[in-house]
This record gives C-alpha cells, sequence and structure tokens, in this order.
C-alpha cells in the first residue's frame, strides 16, 4: 500500500527554521502533483505549498516568500522548508499526493513555534 510518512517537526522559536521531510513508499508512481497542508484545531485543513509535475509550484497567501516546497526527482521525498517561522504557523503539517483520481495522505507532523 502507499504511504507517506512525514517528519521534522518539532518547535522552534518565531523566526526560526525547519525542515519538513515526506516519505513515499509502496508505489513507484510519479504523482501529479504533491502538496503540503496544515490543519488546527476548529479550522478547516488548509493547502501550504504544492507542486506539480511540471515543476510549478504554488503556495499559499500566508507563507509566501517564507516556505519552500521541492521534491526529488522519483517523487520519493518531497520537502517544505519552513523559514522566519511565526506563532501563526503552528499547526500539524500532512503530506499530500495526487494520481489521476487518487489521493493519499500522511498522518502529520506537529509544528509548534513559540518563544
Amino acid at each position: 500500500q502507499v504511504r507517506l510518512v512525514e517528519s521534522g517537526g518539532g518547535m522552534v522559536e518565531p523566526g526560526g527554521s525547519l525542515r519538513l521531510s515526506c516519505v513515499v513508499s509502496g508505489t513507484s508512481f510519479i504523482f501529479d502533483y504533491m502538496a503540503w497542508y496544515r490543519e488546527v484545531p476548529g479550522k478547516e485543513r488548509e493547502l501550504v505549498a504544492n507542486i506539480f509535475r511540471s515543476g510549478t509550484t504554488n503556495y499559499g497567501d500566508s507563507v509566501k516568500g517564507r516556505f519552500t516546497i521541492s521534491r526529488d526527482s522519483l517523487w520519493l521525498t518531497l520537502w517544505l522548508q519552513m523559514n522566519n517561522l511565526k506563532s501563526e504557523d503552528t499547526a500539524v503539517y500532512y503530506c499530500k499526493a495526487g494520481l489521476d483520481t487518487r489521493n493519499y495522505w500522511g498522518q502529520g507532523t506537529q509544528v509548534t513555534v513559540s518563544s
């Protein structure tokens, strides 16, 4: 079965940096896209960034200029480099992969930005 496993979350001070990774296993697929989402209690899961097969990327307005999404050429690992972190970035971050009509999700990793 396809598995996506996030890692790299933790606690960081405001203004700090953190890099998340998502490792894919159980498939030889090259996905149509991969993405990072985040979720906080009481709010809907929101898109942070995505990257398509073409290399095109998109970012949520709140993270533009601070976060960078990237992947390896075989779609085995997805990264999210987060710089200049703010308290409002605190959330559980989820990795997602899409292929045709199929969606795959990781279990999430907690990011906490606090002094």
